[in-house]
């Protein structure tokens, strides 16, 4: 069992994790690191589209991805965009899920008293929130909203690594879909 001093530990090293990885993402985008490694690959706009994709997933990086991937829309077609934008989209999911998974369930049981904890955390197995929750957690992947909140539902409600990934590509291929249908019509 996971104590609250090792929990409270656990969240300052997420907390930590996450403010490198925003640090690390903004130095690639603003320095121009990013663009010149994409430039120099030559691989063209399909590798690019899977880059932006796994910073499609983010809260920090969610803005300058899907303005990026819209840009990408309107050199080639908005369809492969959507599918190599929602691979890489994917695998961001991916480390997240994983992430959120392994750790988000015992950070809470180790901050709140157990009965509490026991009670929240079997609602997401019982009743309507048991297809609810990975419902909206879909919907919010394929929104242009930042993927964290459905993927903690997704792996609070216990959703199995098999149907995640789909649903991960799919969700994000129409998210992605969606950034480059209205980057066209504007």
């Amino acid at each position: 069992m996971l104590t609250r001093a090792k929990a409270r530990r656990n969240f300052r090293e997420d907390i930590l994790a996450i403010c490198v990885g925003i640090l690390l993402a903004w130095v690639l985008i603003t320095s121009g690191m990013f663009a010149q490694l994409l430039a120099s690959t030559d691989t063209g706009r399909i590798v690019e589209s899977f880059f932006v994709g796994l910073f499609f997933t983010s809260a920090f990086t969610l803005a300058p991805a899907g303005i990026f991937l819209a840009q990408l829309s309107e050199t080639i077609s908005p369809w492969t965009v959507a599918f190599f934008g929602a691979l890489g989209a994917m695998c961001g999911d991916l480390i997240l899920f994983l992430f959120i998974r392994d750790r988000l369930a015992d950070d809470v049981k180790g901050m709140f008293p157990k009965a509490s904890v026991r009670r929240f955390l079997n609602s997401f197995h019982l009743g309507f929130w048991k297809w609810l929750a990975p419902l909206l957690g879909a919907l919010i992947i394929a929104s242009p909203l930042p993927d964290e909140f459905g993927i903690s539902l997704l792996g609070l409600s216990r959703t199995r690594m098999a149907l995640f990934l789909p649903i991960s590509f799919v969700m994000n291929f129409l998210g992605v879909l969606l950034v480059a249908a209205v980057a066209s019509i504007l």
